[in-house]
């Protein structure tokens, strides 16, 4: 006979939902790479188990770990540059067993193993003395003066500091511009032979990439909202999200970015906190931001390519999060230092950045810093801070938004105006400018020298911005969500990807732009890609035990990038934000606060999120069902609006029941295809010509930035007759399109002027080399900070203004002396000059800075160039250049 209590069990069971109890044993969501169930994830012959809310357990090994190749590319490099050989020609060596040092290599000329050659795994902890000839580099800076690069730029005897090696293979790298971080890479000359040299562990112990095999919560997270659903995997993924947020709190009470990532940084604290930190942790997240003002009340731009700001302009994010932390605060403290900071930087901008003639404005691409992984490599520094940014316009058109509304609520009315409109403009340039029908998403960038165009490569981040803050319209919302392209492991940064250039940006899922692709799903009612994303972000963090900041989109795996962290912060604030802003739909408004729920139909449940704190109430949530439209929203117990006002206090239940109607829905799942590699052009007479691409059936050819044509040759003829920029794009069997080449300037000899400015200013004493004529000047914050100069116009027409500089105060990647000045004409501003960062103390190394484009009648102009308040930089001590000529070039008759 049975006992009493098993009858009650026995009945209780009963109520259990069907569908509950399948989730358990079912995959809720499976593709061709991994599938997910209700306790964990599987991924080939790894899988990851929740084994309660609190405890998370996985196998997974990263794939580098179990073969290396003994096959090594690399190539070397002086100071730093990717400056040996060509894209994409290498070194190739083959490590057998035995062999304990390479040939002696001459830099410049690639060393090729034969390929019958058989690849075999490197044993552990593999030695290899790598041997480089410098000495016909080194005798041509002794009888010449300087070092002629394969693309033509002189490295001359003061600059020539360091000799490098970087490849594919750990503990070699390919990040060129941290190359000086890394002290075992550095080759060495101690007898000064000229013959460099250095001793590489390869398949090392130590470097092995390896993750936890479990985690178990230890912290006490009561204190924050409770999250309580039948899948026991987000369950226990929420919780580990919140214990690292939890660790990610440093003593100053202020957040930190990662484990490996010390300190708090602009953009990342900004987007993690739009994501979930501004309400999670509201003080610790106003301190942050608080760490990014200066001392003249402005945001920081702490990093970025040249010199940071305004080569990359993309600070303006924490306008979003400074407004994110007062819709959910309501603090009115907070609300006026905020605006006052805000409006200050946007003003900054408006002369620094924003292009008339567009409407839109300049800088790098939000959070994709680092040059090559997502621009050509003939852009310099100046070229990039000319290129027009999807996601950094959709942040600057949201800042301009949060503005208006900041002074609409401190009764600034006319600013409330005047920066609305300015958001008008920038959302009508993006939509002009980068929106493509054809494809249903945006271009990636405007880029070019005197004459722009699109990137047609999609940009994950940038799309779901402008979904999220309402630039793209209904109909572009579902085209952009629909058919932008997806790879298996999720929404890559980019796509497609580069060819020849490692992951990081390029081929490579950052699950905080996961985050945000949901957030745009969401918004666009597509289920499933806010299904696809869910388990995106769930895969990763359930494989690896923890929130990792980036992965490999051809394999999902996270040893193959080339930097990546544990613990970091914005992937963490994905994850979190994902149950609270997506499956429970929390929006937060100035003035109260709405629920937008979105439930997938393979994660219909009931599920509870409690402790849920707004302002002065304390809710406790239950949701029921799947969908993203409410059936029945109970406040207390009683129907009522899906909305809790920012004066409601105390605490409060909140019932929502969805009406379990499906959604139709598609995404663009695609290959994790690369463009073709770029042309590199060459003109000899009227026929300008290339190398032929390696699966291309197809070239276009752009002149001053417009399609001129097509053709299936490689080369082309062109007119001589008028100043003329020429690029030329390969296109393979696919459609995909490589990167334009470097932009070759037709232009005759009368339609360039140069102008020596040592002839009007005190030439420099500094005893750099390079320069043309009789020297150079300096302009600084002391010197010549702001001066005159006369420019005789030969014939009326629209000309291109720039200079040629040199800028040895910092790196190419980071820091904070790019130089900034005005150029203006009789008190009239007509555009902003930077000059960015060419590398550390390297004062011989000119380029040229960004152009201004301005109409000149024909006869005498008095130009100034002025260092003005808002040209300040983010050092506020050195804003420095050398300035060798000024360049008047004529590029067209009209305005």
């Amino acid at each position: 006979m049975k006992s009493p209590l098993f009858k009650i069990a026995l009945c209780l069971s009963c109520f259990i939902p069907a569908f509950i109890v399948a989730q358990n044993t079912t995959s809720i969501w499976k593709t061709a790479d991994y599938e997910m169930n209700a306790n964990g994830i599987k991924q080939g012959k790894f899988s990851a188990t929740a084994l309660s809310d609190t405890e998370l357990q996985s196998d997974y090994v990263s794939p580098q770990n179990e073969f290396v190749s003994s096959k090594l590319i690399f190539k070397f490099s002086i100071n730093g540059k990717d400056n040996e050989m060509k894209p994409n020609v290498n070194h190739a060596f083959n490590l057998t067993a035995g062999v304990t040092e390479t040939p002696l290599l001459q830099f410049g000329t690639p060393l090729n193993e034969k390929a019958s050659d058989k690849e075999l795994a490197l044993l552990p902890d593999t030695p290899l003395k790598i041997r480089l000839d410098m000495r016909e580099v080194l005798n041509q800076i002794k009888t010449i003066g300087y070092y002629t690069t394969f693309n033509g730029d002189k490295i001359f005897k003061q600059d020539f500091k360091k000799v490098y090696v970087a490849g594919a293979t750990a503990p070699l790298s390919w990040d060129f511009d941290n190359l000086h971080q890394r002290s075992e890479l550095e080759m060495k000359d101690p007898d000064g032979d000229g013959i460099y040299e250095t001793t590489l562990i390869f398949n090392a112990k130590k470097d092995k990439k390896q993750t936890d095999t479990s985690w178990k919560l230890t912290k006490n997270i009561a204190a924050f909202p409770a999250y309580k659903s039948n899948y026991v995997l987000s369950n226990a993924l929420y919780n580990m999200a919140l214990e690292e947020m939890e660790k990610a709190v440093e003593p100053d009470s202020t957040f930190r970015t990662g484990k490996e990532w010390a300190g708090v940084w602009t953009r990342d604290i900004s987007y993690s906190i739009i994501l979930s930190m501004a309400y999670m942790q509201p003080k610790v997240a106003m301190n942050s931001l608080m760490r990014k003002v200066n001392v003249n009340k402005r945001i920081i731009q702490d990093t970025g390519t040249g010199g940071a700001y305004p080569a990359s302009t993309d600070r303006m994010i924490w306008a979003v999060a400074a407004w994110e932390v007062y819709k959910a605060t309501g603090d009115k403290n907070w609300l006026e230092q905020s605006y006052t900071i805000i409006k200050n930087s946007i003003e900054d901008d408006t002369i620094n950045a924003y292009d008339d003639d567009t409407g839109m404005v300049r800088g790098e691409s939000s959070f994709l810093d680092w040059r090559e992984q997502t621009y050509p490599k003939w852009m310099q520094p100046a070229d990039i801070y000319e290129s027009e940014n999807l996601g950094t316009n959709a942040v600057h058109f949201q800042g301009n938004i949060v503005l208006s509304e900041m002074a609409k609520l401190l009764h600034h009315n006319d600013v409330a105006e005047k920066h609305k409109a300015l958001a008008e403009k920038i959302k009508i340039g993006i939509n002009k400018y980068l929106w493509m029908p054809e494809k249903g998403y945006y271009a990636q960038y405007l880029y070019g020298r005197n004459f722009k165009m699109p990137s047609p490569k999609a940009e994950a981040l940038g799309e779901a911005l402008c979904v999220i803050f309402g630039i793209a319209d209904a109909k572009q919302v579902q085209a952009i969500v629909s058919r932008t392209p997806v790879t298996a492991f999720g929404i890559s940064c980019i796509y497609p990807q580069i060819p020849g250039i490692p992951p990081y940006h390029n081929n490579a899922v950052w699950p905080f732009v996961q985050s945000y692709w949901a957030l745009a799903s969401a918004k666009a009612g597509n289920e499933t890609s806010v299904m696809e994303s869910l388990a995106a972000i769930a895969r990763p963090a359930a494989l690896f035990l923890t929130n990792k900041e980036n992965f490999v989109a051809d394999n999902g795996d996270f040893a193959g990038t080339q930097i990546n962290s544990s613990n970091m912060l914005w992937s963490l604030s994905g994850n979190i934000g994902m149950v609270h802003k997506v499956i429970f739909g929390i929006v937060f408004e100035a003035d109260k606060l709405t629920f937008k729920p979105f439930v997938p139909y393979e994660l219909k449940d009931i599920r509870t999120l409690n402790n849920f704190v707004y302002r002065n109430a304390i809710l406790d949530i239950t949701l029921e069902g799947f969908g993203n439209e409410i059936k029945t929203f109970l406040l207390d117990g009683k129907p009522a609006t899906a909305e809790i006002s920012s004066d409601m206090k105390g605490k409060h239940t909140v019932k929502i029941i969805l009406s379990n109607l499906p959604s139709p829905s598609s995404i663009n799942k695609m290959p994790d295809y690369f463009s073709p590699e770029m042309p590199s052009l060459i003109v000899k007479g009227n026929v300008i010509s290339w190398q032929k691409i390696d699966n291309a059936i197809a070239y276009k050819i752009f002149q001053n930035g417009q399609l001129l044509d097509k053709t299936m040759k490689n080369q082309y003829t062109i007119d001589l007759g008028n100043y003329a920029e020429y690029q030329v794009v390969a296109v393979d069997a696919n459609f995909l399109e490589s990167f334009a080449s470097a932009p070759l300037v037709i232009a005759a000899p009368k339609m360039v002027t140069t102008f020596e400015l040592e002839d009007i200013l005190l030439k420099s004493t500094q005893t750099y080399n390079g320069f043309s004529g009789k020297g150079f000047v300096e302009t600084s914050k002391t010197v010549n900070a702001t001066f005159d100069f006369p420019v005789n116009v030969s014939a009326s027409g629209m000309y291109a203004i720039d200079f040629r500089y040199a800028n040895g105060n910092g790196p190419t990647n980071t820091e904070n002396k790019c130089a900034i000045r005005s150029l203006k004409e009789k008190n009239q501003f007509l555009g902003t000059l930077v000059f960015p960062q060419r590398g550390v103390q390297e004062w011989s190394n000119w380029g040229f800075s960004n152009s201004v484009k301005v109409y000149l009648e024909k006869g005498m102009h008095t130009l100034t160039l002025v260092l003005d308040t808002a040209n300040e930089n983010m050092n506020g001590a050195i804003n420095q250049t050398m300035l060798d000529y000024l360049r008047l070039t004529k590029i067209g008759e009209k305005k």
